[in-house]
Order: C-alpha cells, then sequence, then structure tokens
C-alpha cells in the first residue's frame, strides 16, 4: 500500500466541481509534483491533503491512517507557502523554531534541531537576522527549514519558487530536491512551471479542469503523452494532421508526402485525420543525418534562442518546428530555403484523445 493515499477524492465550490475523482497512490521518500494551468485543481489538491480544505468526496490516508477527521495541525505535515508566510516580529531561528515550541518540545531539543535545520539550509550564520534583512531566496530557505523542523511525514510545496527571479529559481528548486532527497521525505510540489517539474520530480501529475490527464515519470510525460492536452502543455511539441492512406500498414501523407508509422494506426479508415506529435529536437537538417523517414518544406522563419536556433517550415497545411544546436560557424536556413528534416519514424506520436 502506497505512504500517501488520495482515493475518489472530489471537491465542489457550490456548483463549480474543481477536483474530479481523483486517485493517486505516492510512495514514502518518492517526490511528486503536480503540473498544470491555473484553474487546474493542483492547489485544491495540496490544500486537502494539508486539511485546509475538505474533500467533498474520496478519502486520504497517510501511512495508512486516514486523515479525514483530522485538524491541520493534527496532521504530521510540513507545508512552505508561495508567499513565504514568515513572521516579521521573530529572527531566522524563532521562526525555524515555531513549530517545535508549538509542539511543547524541550528548550535543548529545539536548539538542536533549529541548529541542525539552518546548517541543512546553509543559513546557520544568519540566524539572529528578521525576514526584512533577507533575500527571497533566503526567505523561501528559512520556510522550508521551518517546514522540516517538526520531523513531518509530508512536506507539501505550493509554487514556492514563482516569486523568485530565474536564476534563483534554478538554484534553490536544486537544493530543494537535493534536502528532499537527503531527508527521504514524501514530498507533493505543485507548480505550473514545466521545466521545475521535469528536472526534480520522481513523478509528474499533469492536471487538466479538475483531472488527472497522466500520471508518470519525467521521461514518459514528456517523451509518451498520452492526451493532446498533455502533448501541448509539456515542452513544444508539433501538432500534425496527417491523413489516413493505409490503416493496414500504418501508411499516412503529410501534405503530398508519404510516411509510415511505427505505432499502429488502430481503428481508422483510409481518408480519416489522424493528429500527431513530433519534437522539434527529433529530427536534423545536416547531411547524413540519420533517421529512416524524411518531410521536406520551405522555410517560413528562424529564430536565434542562445543554445539552439528553432527553424519553422511549411509541409502541406502542417507547419513544423525544428531545432539547431547553435555552435560557431553554424549558418542557419534562410526563409524560403527548402529543407529535409529526417528523423525516426517512431518520434512521430499518434495523440489518440
Amino acid at each position: 500500500m502506497s505512504f500517501l493515499t488520495l482515493t475518489s477524492i472530489q471537491k465542489s465550490f457550490g456548483p463549480v466541481q474543481v477536483v474530479k475523482d481523483f486517485n493517486m497512490g505516492i510512495e514514502k521518500g518518492e517526490f511528486v509534483s503536480f503540473l498544470g494551468p491555473s484553474g487546474c485543481g493542483k492547489t485544491t489538491i495540496l490544500r486537502m491533503i494539508a486539511g485546509f480544505e475538505t474533500p467533498s468526496g474520496g478519502t486520504i490516508q497517510i501511512g495508512g491512517t486516514s486523515q479525514e477527521n483530522l485538524k491541520p495541525n493534527q496532521r504530521n505535515i510540513g507545508m512552505v507557502f508561495q508567499a513565504y508566510a514568515l513572521f516579521p516580529n521573530m529572527n531566522v531561528a524563532d521562526n525555524v523554531a515555531f513549530g517545535l515550541k508549538i509542539a511543547g518540545k524541550p528548550k535543548a531539543e529545539i536548539d538542536a534541531r533549529v541548529k541542525e535545520m539552518l546548517g541543512l539550509i546553509k543559513l546557520d550564520h544568519l540566524a539572529e537576522r528578521y525576514p526584512y534583512q533577507m533575500s527571497g531566496g533566503q526567505q523561501q530557505r528559512v520556510a522550508l527549514a521551518r517546514a522540516l523542523a517538526p520531523k513531518p511525514q509530508v512536506l507539501l510545496l505550493d509554487e514556492p519558487l514563482s516569486a523568485l527571479d530565474a536564476k534563483i529559481r534554478v538554484s534553490l528548486r536544486e537544493e530543494i530536491r537535493m534536502i528532499q532527497q537527503q531527508l527521504g521525505i514524501t514530498t507533493v510540489f505543485v507548480t505550473h512551471d514545466q521545466e521545475e517539474a521535469l528536472s526534480i520530480s520522481d513523478r509528474i501529475v499533469v492536471m487538466n479542469a479538475g483531472r488527472a490527464d497522466q500520471i508518470g515519470t519525467p521521461y514518459e510525460i514528456y517523451n509518451r503523452p498520452s492526451t493532446r492536452f498533455v502533448a501541448s502543455f509539456v515542452g513544444t511539441l508539433n501538432l500534425i494532421e496527417a491523413k489516413v492512406v493505409d490503416p493496414a500498414t500504418n501508411r499516412i501523407t503529410i501534405g503530398d508526402q508519404g510516411i509510415t508509422l511505427r505505432e499502429p494506426l488502430g481503428a481508422v479508415r483510409a481518408g480519416d485525420t489522424v493528429s500527431l506529435a513530433l519534437r522539434p529536437e527529433a529530427g536534423s537538417i545536416a547531411e547524413g543525418a540519420k533517421g529512416d523517414t524524411a518531410l521536406s518544406g520551405e522555410v517560413i522563419s528562424s529564430n536565434f534562442l542562445g543554445s539552439v536556433i528553432r527553424t519553422r517550415m511549411k509541409v502541406g497545411e502542417s507547419v513544423i518546428s525544428f531545432d539547431m544546436f547553435n555552435s560557431p560557424g553554424l549558418v542557419p536556413p534562410a526563409v524560403g530555403d527548402v529543407v529535409t528534416l529526417r528523423f525516426t519514424a517512431s518520434d512521430l506520436l499518434i495523440i489518440r484523445e
């Protein structure tokens, strides 16, 4: 049995159902990210785990113990909020010690645990500072230490990095993941940033309109999206419309160019339209590029993005983007050039929902 189990969870606010029959088991020590756009239900699920919201239906269990009748302060859960929520009248050490003092721990134990937590987040030299004297990244580290100090069973993180600048976000998310692995604590992380979710998660839940569209490892979510929403939301993706020529041999056409797919077409007929997905990094226009499949088209734009150059070409009615790694001496194709993109047929995924 999973350590954190959510069974048939539902939540409605008046007539609006924001979480619809959500089911998931999270293993002890696992780092799971809930990813999705605003309003998809991810934060509501987090708040129900924490006890700040009551499910309209379903059950939540932690370590085999039902949580529905427990108040937030009765659940052994640590939570880090987007807005830090530090006490402005307390210094760093007192903020970290707050939960331990509420729990009535002895002073010697509190002092030892605070010292341990400040060492863990590498801020032991700032123990006497107040929140207003610290940067946003430092404040969020203190909030993390405060949540971890009482040794919770589960750590909940509600978009904790969204208020920080890009460089700090990258370093802090790596630090959060390192601390989580070091402590082995079961963690649920809510974010709308796909790069965050892909880079630090054991598994990702892609939420869409109150439901989990797909649950899987970052590799599975990125490379094998199971729905059109996941395919379009996670990463940059080409969505291509193709005509079925022969279902028996998986033969299709994109524009006037024929391709044989590796993935079976399934229950379709000749003349039907199918949707395909292709990642921009899947192909290459370099001479001698490997691949059993090719598409030719006219270049309509080329954009320099730093490490890559993203080029778009027209193939029939579809516009297909492909990426080239930037390197000295590279001359990208010009608008109006006709190029041939070579890739492997298995890189073309059929989007069925």
